[in-house]
């Protein structure tokens, strides 16, 4: 049986913009409180993920990119132990809005595994909470960026 977790967000600039933040893993210390990634974004990577959900114990594993499409999606799979315990395929997924001048960001993750519905009891507000917790980091970040600094305002084209 799949449990689902699934967050969304509506970002005031493109998809352009998103997925360059998104996928920056380097800078992700400087804005992400949730997670901090080592790799690169391409189909059959492996990455190296840090989690830090709010008031929950710090975790790492190392998912395969299992897909990424350039401003529209990126998602991962990751097993504890051995997969069929508990595995979670993550996934960011960008929408365009208004035409493409707004973003909406959802951030999910399915997880199966026979483990999947008990764990999902212990750690699922946790996990949840860093995902809201990340979304509004990130809509912050790209928005803050779309601001034209010696004005205040937001930058055009």
């Amino acid at each position: 049986m799949a449990h689902e977790l699934s967050t969304n967000i509506d970002i005031d600039a493109p998809p352009t913009d998103v997925w360059a933040v998104l996928t920056d893993f380097d800078h992700y210390p400087d804005w992400n409180p949730f997670m901090r990634i080592a790799g690169r974004p391409n189909e059959g990577a492996t990455l190296t993920v840090h989690l830090r959900p709010p008031g929950g114990r710090e975790s790492t594993f190392t998912p395969d990119v299992v897909g990424c499409e350039t401003n529209r999606e990126l998602r991962w799979l990751g097993h504890l132990f051995t997969p069929g315990i508990f595995d979670g395929e993550h996934r960011f997924h960008l929408e365009p809005l208004d035409g493409g001048e707004r973003t909406r960001f959802v951030h999910a993750e399915r997880f199966t595994g026979f483990l999947a519905g008990l764990l999902l009891r212990v750690v699922g507000d946790q996990t949840r909470a860093g995902f809201v917790e990340m979304n509004e980091a990130l809509k912050a970040r790209v928005e803050s960026a779309a601001v034209d600094e010696t004005t205040g305002e937001k930058a055009t084209g």
